[in-house]
């Protein structure tokens, strides 16, 4: 066993440069510095996928070594290679071309089909597929989106003040489309510099001073009230008492 992990450390210094190409993957990676397997390819992104079905069971005998390690997302594995690495396709995609047109040459074409490439048939099982680039090579860009106010995402390299890339449903509060233009209800001042747009807000811009002359004013306001209501009052017993006959 000892001997075993001795040797497996001398091939990862070997094969990861140094020792600090060893420390730098195994701080990143975990195990990934000591898994061994076959080249298999690599991606647009510098992603590198490798296969060993004999040292490891099935689950753990495909794996990929992120291109950059110290900005690394699983979004990042391209759907091509996603295939490949949950087995539901055996064939890699540096291989699928030829799998393809071995294939294509195996089937029987049922009809004239204009699609272009293919086989000798003028059919082909695929068709045209356009190749496509995202933002940092990620497939899933709901992540690329600012973590704050004019400050960016750090994780994922967007820069401050740019716009987010992930997609947004129309009805979504997100939504370019769906943002209502801010309407003001009003300004406490006359030039406008404490507008709000609603009474909640206006509450909040209102001093302490202003909220103590609306309340003198209600206090105020409230007098006079009761006191026409009591003056009502008593002239309404006045007329009253006047017309009893002794």
């Amino acid at each position: 066993m000892v001997f075993a992990l001795v040797k497996n450390v001398r091939r990862a210094l070997k094969y990861r440069g140094g020792i600090k190409g060893l420390l730098e993957h195994m701080y990143t990676n975990g195990d990934y510095p000591f898994k061994f397997g076959t080249y298999m390819g690599s991606d647009a992104a510098g992603n590198r996928y490798y296969e060993n079905r004999v040292d490891y069971p099935f689950g753990q005998h495909r794996w990929i070594e992120p291109g950059d390690i110290h900005n690394y997302d699983a979004a990042q594995i391209q759907p091509e290679w996603h295939l490949w690495m949950t087995s539901m396709n055996d064939v890699p995609p540096c291989a699928e071309e030829q799998f393809f047109a071995d294939s294509g040459e195996k089937l029987q074409p049922m009809c004239k089909s204009d699609a272009p490439g293919g086989t000798d048939h003028g059919n082909s099982m695929v068709g045209h597929r356009e190749k496509s680039e995202h933002f940092h090579h990620m497939t899933n860009q709901s992540q690329v989106r600012s973590r704050g106010y004019d400050i960016g995402n750090h994780v994922v390299g967007l820069p401050p003040g740019v716009k987010d890339s992930f997609y947004t449903q129309p009805g979504s509060p997100y939504n370019d489309s769906s943002i209502r233009p801010l309407k003001m209800m009003g300004s406490l001042d006359k030039d406008g510099g404490r507008s709000y747009k609603n009474n909640k807000w206006a509450e909040r811009l209102t001093t302490d001073a202003e909220r103590k002359t609306v309340e003198d004013k209600k206090v105020s306001e409230t007098k006079k009230l009761a006191g026409a209501v009591m003056s009502r009052k008593a002239m309404a017993m006045q007329n009253r008492g006047g017309g009893t006959a002794w």
